[in-house]
């Protein structure tokens, strides 16, 4: 028998098992199982097969009228299968109509739903399954709605206290109101710079400022090791065998920073949220509940108050204004990229699932991934971060991330990013990462890769755009269907491009080895 498995949470906020109870034109009625306002679904499905565990994703109310039930059912285990077949799958509730198979559920039915602590409700013969389900998705719709004014009307309430003379404490004290919990800014040192909401104990601030330094950029290096003593052979123990003198460790490559982390103690939960390009501020946020809207909410208030103390971050807005003047007066990236930071850095694409991208959404997108430098075009969004800040997916975007790259190289990592996220929409994931691992182009000279690349695609010159779909067509292995939506174009254009390409390139397209041939000089051109 498999485990139970965890219901798979669908972006519409569940609905209370209680609220579909107290229905007065369904009239439906709970007989076995346990109650409360803990219990939600998330759907309705109706399903006469005898075992519905292939059919059901979690979390569903399962609806049946019996008609799979064998007369003989009561004498052996067929209902306590079928309880435990639902159960495995993560049903939440299981009900029963009436009539025309059944005038009466099953004691049977009864005693397995009690036993498995499945909820079970009696269907009366005026009730139909549709109305049930139409009900179902009528109050997730009244949920939906009801989150959404809950998060917009919190939205406001934090941009009018950003904007009092004590903006941080009033932020705070919002946010904190509106999760019923505790909101707290602790700054690069771990101290407390501001606190609202309810009173916390030790243990809760203790957990709170642990879950920061999962967020917080790493700090100075650890000193190395000292030398062994003399006599141990480096080994750390008396009378160890002697050997070669220990040589200095190798420098650690820096962690992967997360820009959020969420994590519980007991009934407590906990969230804490990097603030700006990780200059150390931390927003961190303690609750009793977390409901569907509150890491949108508390994700609003980070970006506020990564604005707020955006005065207090050893003057990074002055030295990126001093990075775009250098720029425009002739400077190339590796002169000015030491006045934002020293080390590697990642180019990121952007690309909204919904619609075009803004200004304010952009801005939300940065804070999210740990950098203020942001660029907004027409459809998509381009975010330069730190090497050390890992990009992780965003919900409602598709990202397209190059490998670290020196100053030097970001145009090179700037188109690695753009069809990174072209094949992310193509594969429809959320997140595609350029692959940096060393290859066979590795071994062959740079400047003869390059030649020889000049020398097959010569014929495709002047032609980007067909260059551009042989390329995206290759990486996705030859299908039309994908290679159409990375580069949003029709399936009949992509194939009148690659037979053009196939026909002055004078090559076979279907033979592996020229496909082979082409994607090298492709990645070299």
């Amino acid at each position: 028998m498999p485990e139970p498995v965890a219901p798979a949470v669908p972006p519409t906020p569940p609905v209370a098992l209680s609220a579909l109870l107290s229905r007065e034109d369904l009239a439906l009625r709970q007989i076995a199982g346990p109650s409360g306002l803990s219990l939600v679904i998330h759907g309705a499905h109706t399903s006469e097969m005898a075992d519905p565990y292939p059919y059901l994703l979690g979390g569903e109310l399962l609806l049946t009228a019996g008609v799979h039930i064998p007369q003989a059912a009561e004498a052996g285990t067929y209902f306590d299968d079928y309880v435990s077949r639902i159960v495995a799958a993560g049903g939440a509730a299981l009900g029963f109509g009436l009539a025309p198979v059944h005038d009466t559920v099953p004691p049977a039915l009864i005693e397995a739903c009690e036993a498995r602590n499945l909820p079970l409700l009696e269907v009366p013969p005026r009730t139909t399954f549709s109305g049930v389900a139409r009900a179902v998705w009528q109050l997730m719709a009244q949920a939906r709605l009801a989150e959404l004014r809950r998060v917009t009307d919190a939205q406001q309430s934090l941009a009018a206290a950003a904007s009092r003379p004590d903006p941080v404490p009033s932020v705070l004290r919002q946010l904190a109101q509106r999760l019923g919990g505790h909101a707290v800014l602790l700054g690069p040192d771990g101290a407390d710079v501001a606190e609202a909401g309810r009173a916390v104990s030790g243990e809760v601030r203790e957990a709170l400022a642990e879950l920061a330094e999962v967020v917080r950029p790493s700090g100075p290096r650890p000193p190395e090791p000292e030398r062994a003593p003399e006599g141990d052979g480096g080994t750390g123990r008396p009378g160890g065998t002697a050997g070669p003198a220990p040589t200095a460790p190798a420098t650690p490559s820096p962690r992967p920073v997360p820009s959020s982390a969420t994590d519980t103690l007991g009934d407590t939960h906990l969230a804490a949220y990097a603030l700006g390009a990780g200059e150390g501020f931390v927003l961190a946020v303690a609750s009793g509940q977390r409901g569907p809207g509150d890491h949108t909410i508390a994700s609003v208030a980070a970006v506020l108050l990564s604005l707020l103390t955006g005065g207090q971050r050893s003057g990074s807005g002055a030295a990126r204004s001093a990075a775009l003047v250098r720029l425009l007066l002739g400077s190339s990236p590796e002169e000015v990229a030491p006045l934002l930071g020293d080390g590697d850095w990642i180019v990121v694409h952007a690309r909204p699932e919904a619609q075009a991208p803004d200004a304010v959404a952009a801005s939300a997108l940065g804070a999210a991934l740990g950098s203020p430098l942001v660029d907004v075009a027409r459809d998509v969004v381009r975010v330069l971060v730190p090497a050390e800040r890992e990009p992780v997916p965003q919900p409602g975007w598709t990202l397209g991330a190059s490998a670290a790259a020196r100053p030097g190289e970001w145009s090179a990592a700037d188109t690695q990013a753009a069809r990174a996220l072209s094949r992310a929409r193509a594969t429809r994931v959320p997140l595609v990462r350029h692959g940096a691992r060393p290859g066979l182009a590795d071994l062959v000279p740079r400047a003869d890769a390059r030649a020889h690349a000049r020398a097959l695609l010569a014929p495709l010159g002047g032609r980007p755009a067909l260059a551009e779909t042989l390329r995206t067509w290759l990486s996705l292995h030859g299908s039309w269907d994908r290679t159409a939506v990375a580069l949003d174009v029709h399936r009949n254009t992509v194939r009148q491009r690659i037979a053009r390409c196939a026909a002055l390139l004078d090559a076979d397209l279907d033979d592996a080895d020229a496909r082979m041939e082409l994607w090298f000089a492709l990645r070299q051109h």
